[in-house]
């Protein structure tokens, strides 16, 4: 066993967070790091937002390991190696995942800034981290029943918009054209990214507990005027982390 995942099995988290574009800001400045390049599978982040750290963390002095960062599969990366940091956080001795992302709303009703629920998934990467092995898993629970209920009340107590529904993962690095979201929306997805549903079938295959949530940063192409950016991305899901902060310490101290 490598060092570094001596020392984050040594911090006794139940719980891991992996944060996506934006979101680096809800872990605390003085805590103590390990960066990815300790971990030999883990391959090095490119994507602006995505730090490429592991941070030891506590929420309601209960500890937590924040995976800051994560590789996509635009990046040119297999299934597998997008993956690979799941299965560290599960050697960890984690038995929780909570998965976010910063996505395109393809449902207008959920307008951007609001954070939303993952209730399923989509997913159109036409892959799987999975792919060579027997592994056939049940993904009817994908995203915990239990968790989403803990979550929702926990919305519910300290006022936060938290809406719920589908997440559709696509391979990127583009932006989907008008004619594909209206295709996703037939489809019954209510946002879009590229990460994610990968994550959440190596989870799921381990036997971890997940939760996923989408920071809806824009509207997805044809549905409002504009021009999307990446930039526009990242500042939005800025200003949302604030939130997803106080839903995470009301959330997991229930």
């Amino acid at each position: 066993m490598s060092d570094a995942l001596q020392r984050l099995r040594a911090w006794r988290a139940d719980t891991a967070i992996v944060l996506g574009s934006g979101l680096s800001s809800i872990v605390p400045d003085d805590a103590e790091t390990i960066s990815y390049s300790e971990f030999g599978e883990l391959p090095e982040t490119s994507a602006p937002g995505h730090a490429g750290r592991f941070v030891l963390g506590k929420i309601d002095n209960a500890p937590v390991i924040y995976a800051q960062g994560r590789v996509h599969l635009y990046e040119g990366f297999t299934a597998r190696q997008v993956t690979a940091n799941i299965r560290i956080l599960a050697e960890t001795g984690i038995k929780k995942l909570i998965l976010t992302n910063a996505a395109g709303s393809t449902n207008p009703k959920n307008p951007p800034g609001n954070w939303m629920m993952i209730s399923d998934h989509i997913n159109l990467t036409a892959t799987s981290p999975l792919t060579g092995t027997p592994d056939f898993v049940d993904l009817t629970d994908a995203y915990s029943p239990q968790l989403r209920k803990q979550f929702a009340q926990a919305a519910r107590k300290i006022d936060i918009v938290l809406f719920e529904g589908v997440y559709a993962g696509l391979p990127g690095p583009h932006y989907e054209t008008p004619a594909e979201v209206r295709m996703l929306q037939k489809l019954g997805a209510d946002a879009v990214g590229m990460s994610t549903v990968l994550e959440t079938i190596q989870a799921r295959s381990l036997g971890l507990e997940v939760a996923g949530f989408s920071c809806l940063t824009n509207f997805a192409a044809g549905i409002s005027p504009g021009k999307l950016s990446h930039d526009e991305v990242l500042q939005t899901g800025k200003k949302a982390a604030a939130d997803f902060a106080r839903l995470l310490q009301a959330g997991l101290s229930e």
